[in-house]
C-alpha cells in the first residue's frame, strides 16, 4: 500500500474520532489542558508529539499541490507542537489555551472536515 493512501487512512480515521470524541465528551478537552500543567503528562504527550510527526515526516515529506500535502502538514505541525511543547511548555500551553477558547468550533470543524477530505480519497466515496 502506498504510504500516501495509509497516512490518509490514519490521520483520517484519527481526526474523525477524536471530534467524535469531542462532540459527546467536551470535557475532555478542558481535562486535557489541566493535564497539561502536570510535568510528566506535558513531557509524554510532547514526546509523543515529536515521535509521530518526525515518523510522519520521515515516511511522508511530499511538498506536492495536492491532498499529500494536507498529510505533510500534519506531520510537521505535530513536530512542531511537541517540539514547542518540550522546549518551551508553559508559553506553548498559554498559546494553546488561548487559541482553543477563541478558535474552538473553527477547530472541531477543521479536524472533521479534513478527516472526511482524507478519508474519501482513500476511499473514493465522492470522486472529485
Amino acid at each position: 500500500m502506498d504510504v500516501s493512501l495509509f497516512l490518509a487512512k490514519f490521520w483520517g480515521w484519527y481526526l474523525i474520532i477524536f471530534f467524535v470524541i469531542l462532540t459527546f465528551n467536551p470535557s475532555r478537552i478542558k481535562q486535557i489542558f489541566e493535564d497539561l500543567r502536570d510535568e510528566k503528562f506535558l513531557i509524554l504527550s510532547s514526546l509523543i508529539a515529536v515521535i509521530v510527526g518526525l515518523l510522519n515526516i520521515l515516511f511522508h515529506n511530499v511538498w506536492e499541490t495536492n491532498w499529500k500535502l494536507i498529510i505533510t502538514l500534519i506531520g510537521w505541525m505535530s513536530l512542531f507542537i511537541g517540539l514547542a511543547l518540550f522546549i518551551i511548555p508553559k508559553q506553548t500551553v498559554a498559546l494553546l489555551n488561548i487559541l482553543n477558547i477563541k478558535l474552538v468550533q473553527v477547530i472541531y470543524i477543521l479536524l472533521f472536515l479534513t478527516g472526511v477530505f482524507l478519508l474519501n480519497i482513500v476511499y473514493d466515496v465522492v470522486p472529485y
